[in-house]
């Protein structure tokens, strides 16, 4: 058995969430019933469903899942032999992976990316994508940063969300921006399954430097405290806003 692929998807229900890029991939998809993965980044884990992504640039279409489908079988290729006419792309000469799958199924209601939450690879079950209306639902993540949205709002403070800034050639978008007489706030949320890795806590690191260093008080809120102590969280918030002069 290839590794990734199970040797019969309809007994396994596990289902891999890839990307459709572009508009082009989503028409190989509907009218020729395969999808491709480069091998370097092809997961170990088998699957026996695929799901597909479908991000900003289908534009009113974007942000959401809406196709799912039984996968077959897969064969490797040169890229440049499954998209001739890119033989300039930077990975052309790169192995893949063409995953051929069954029906493609529309799913019930799409697979809506709220929050926002970047999407890439990652594993569901195929029960959880069947019921699912969001992202964070997807993938069983609490939503911290509603939570946190909805205790902000009932507390009377006032926030920008998804606040988005760049200098330097950084660009950040941060969950919550807080403007004060004396300074400006940002607050995150972090999720325990999106924030729990070596990578991503060394990017929170350097996310945070950065903010400090121009000028930002950070306050960063772990999911057990945002799920327990939520009180607590908006009391810190509060005395750091009094701190810094009061709202702008």
């Amino acid at each position: 058995m290839k590794p990734g692929i199970s040797r019969d998807g309809s007994k396994n229900k596990t289902v891999l969430v890839g990307v459709l890029k572009s508009k082009r991939d989503l028409d190989i998809l509907l009218n020729k019933n395969w999808y491709r993965i480069p091998v370097i980044y092809a997961p170990k884990k088998s699957f026996g469903y695929l799901a597909f992504y479908q991000p900003a640039v289908f534009g009113r279409q974007g942000k959401r899942i809406r196709y799912y489908a039984r996968v077959l079988n897969r064969q490797t290729a040169k890229r440049n032999k499954l998209i001739p006419d890119e033989l300039n792309h930077p990975r052309a000469n790169s192995d893949y992976f063409r995953i051929y799958v069954s029906e493609i199924k529309k799913l019930p209601h799409p697979v809506r990316n709220t929050t926002p939450r970047r999407v890439s690879f990652g594993f569901t079950t195929l029960k959880r994508l069947l019921m699912s209306k969001d992202i964070l639902q997807l993938y069983n993540v609490v939503p911290t940063e509603r939570i946190v949205a909805k205790g902000l709002k009932q507390a009377g403070i006032k926030v920008f969300p998804q606040y988005r800034i760049s200098k330097n050639n950084k660009r950040y978008c941060l969950d919550f921006a807080v403007f004060c007489k004396k300074g400006k706030i940002v607050i995150e949320c972090n999720n325990q399954k999106a924030h729990a890795g070596s990578l991503q806590i060394r990017k929170d690191r350097i996310k945070d430097t950065f903010l400090k260093r121009n000028s930002w008080t950070v306050i960063r809120l772990t999911e057990g405290k945002i799920v327990f102590d939520l009180k607590g969280c908006l009391l810190r918030i509060e005395r750091t806003i009094q701190k810094l002069g009061g709202f702008l």
